[in-house]
């Protein structure tokens, strides 16, 4: 799942560290998010909505709607 986690933290010159601390999820887990390779169980997308005050389709993007338009 593509998203702009990177982004975002990188504008409030948050470490994957500081996201992962106020997450509460390993420094590990925000890498995989931000590379793609893992994609957020629902519960932790709502948490990240909820602190970068965005709903959820502004910061994930669900890669098998884009290709089925």
């Amino acid at each position: 799942m593509k998203n702009r986690l990177k982004v975002l933290r990188a504008e409030r010159d948050w470490t994957q560290a500081d996201l992962a601390e106020k997450l509460e999820v390993s420094r590990q887990t925000i890498n995989a998010i931000e590379k793609g390779k893992y994609d957020p169980s629902l519960p932790l997308a709502f948490k990240v909505a909820r602190l970068f005050e965005m709903p959820i389709e502004a910061i994930f993007e669900d890669e098998t709607e884009l290709t089925m338009s």
